[in-house]
């Protein structure tokens, strides 16, 4: 689990294909690599990966078909930009909102707006995500946890702080961009409460 605060970020290193998978190199740096063991889970871009390997400021994790197919991570090339966060130990600060990591669909940016000293992200969703979002709920955009503004049909915006665009990946957002979205994992478990409740009446 994760809490959508963003650590620290971090470069692609290297892309390898490794029978038609991914091997992913990041260069953490500026991360405490010292906490995070072969084997431990890493939010990258909202997604969570396992640690398979390090090599001195850099980890390395294997990116499945299915997640470069679900994610934005198929789309990195060396020395993009990425939020990362160590998995959530117990007596850590729970700053955000429960994460899991598992990213639900790629979002696009539709409209950025300036609101005074923050920024108006507006985004767009599949319609069958579009009833876990609602206004002043959470939701993890690449990995950073948000509050929802508002809901319009397919599209929901958030207003971003300075601070969060200059210490994430969000910041260098353009129109169009595809964006990892997991929504409130809440959310959805109180829809699926709610369908097996009414099957069995």
């Amino acid at each position: 689990m994760f809490t959508g605060i963003i650590v620290e970020t971090g470069r692609v290193s290297s892309l390898a294909e490794k029978g038609g998978d991914l091997e992913l190199g990041v260069d953490a740096a500026a991360l405490d690599l010292h906490r995070i063991a072969i084997g431990d889970s890493v939010s990258v871009q909202g997604a969570c990966l396992t640690v398979t390997r390090k090599e001195g400021a850099c980890f390395y994790a294997d990116v499945s078909r299915e997640t470069m197919a679900k994610t934005t991570l198929g789309a990195l090339s060396s020395g993009s930009r990425v939020n990362l966060e160590p998995s959530l130990r117990a007596g850590d600060p729970l700053g955000g909102h429960w994460v899991s990591g598992h990213i639900d669909a790629v979002g696009k940016l539709r409209a950025l707006v300036q609101d005074a000293r923050s920024w108006r992200l507006e985004f767009e969703l599949p319609a069958s995500l579009m009833r876990f979002v609602a206004p002043k709920g959470s939701i993890c955009v690449d990995g950073v946890s948000l509050t929802v503004n508002k809901v319009d049909g397919r599209r929901f915006d958030v207003n971003v702080i300075p601070h969060t665009l200059k210490v994430t990946t969000l910041g260098g957002l353009k129109i169009d961009d595809g964006v990892n979205i997991e929504i409130d994992v809440i959310a959805r478990y109180l829809e699926r409460l709610m369908t097996k409740t009414g099957e069995q009446g």
